[in-house]
């Protein structure tokens, strides 16, 4: 990771959107955002999306002096168990977009379709009614959740639905993490990652009008980019 900009002092403190974008295979961009603000208070150019990555951008905004009160997060689960002391809040965008990954936007088996449905439900429902409709999914379908297809040649088994019950799995780890913004300790928390989605948003828009730029070039675009977005937002 190359760390290339921050903020010399923060003040205050609030909920903080973590997130990286990338331009090929082998650099990218990761930003923290303040949730109030809209600022950009971290920034470093990097490889790979790794741990470390997200290790370094929040301990730079605690040793400038801003206090996290929560971290809206896509989906990493390693970030889950580094971030434990901190209230985090899994991007529902980002979780509808793993389960359509695993069962497709139109899936054809009735379990799939009401576990797409349950799922989609997040953005308009509490944790306890969910809990309780995919409690309920879990017993409806648990002879198709656990069926097994067994080879006839080798008499090896394997689950018949592999990536319905990968889809479940998803739903098991993240189930903690999808309701944190409707805690009471957590008002005001965002329940998406879609502001710091449409800074990048705006930012390749920016970065596309300007193509056949090197690499260092686009990185200096890239922190210009940023330092006029915070002007903006002060100004706002």
């Amino acid at each position: 990771m190359e760390k290339v900009w921050e903020q010399p002092k923060l003040y205050g403190g609030g909920f903080v959107h973590i997130d990286a974008t990338y331009w090929g295979h082998n650099w990218g961009v990761m930003v923290a955002v303040d949730e109030s603000s809209s600022k950009v208070l971290y920034l470093a150019f990097i490889r790979h999306e790794t741990v470390e990555d997200y290790r370094k951008a929040v301990a730079s905004l605690e040793e400038r002096g801003f206090s996290i009160d929560g971290i809206i997060i896509d989906g990493m689960q390693s970030l889950f168990r580094e971030f434990a002391r901190y209230p985090i809040q899994m991007c529902h965008f980002h979780m509808i977009s793993i389960i359509r990954r695993y069962l497709t936007k139109n899936p054809k088996m009735k379990a799939a379709k009401e576990l797409r449905s349950i799922v989609l439900s997040i953005t308009s429902t509490d944790q306890t009614s969910f809990e309780a409709v995919y409690k309920q999914w879990k017993e409806t379908y648990a002879d198709i959740i656990n069926r097994r297809t067994v080879s006839k040649r080798t008499g090896a088994s394997w689950y018949t639905h592999k990536r319905l019950r990968t889809a479940m799995h998803s739903v098991d780890f993240y189930l903690p993490y999808l309701f944190t913004f409707q805690r009471k300790d957590c008002t005001g928390m965002p329940n998406t990652n879609n502001k710091i989605e449409g800074t990048f948003t705006d930012l390749k828009n920016n970065l596309n009008a300007h193509s056949g730029m090197s690499i260092e070039n686009r990185k200096r675009f890239i922190i210009g980019f940023f330092l006029a977005w915070n002007e903006l937002k002060h100004v706002k």
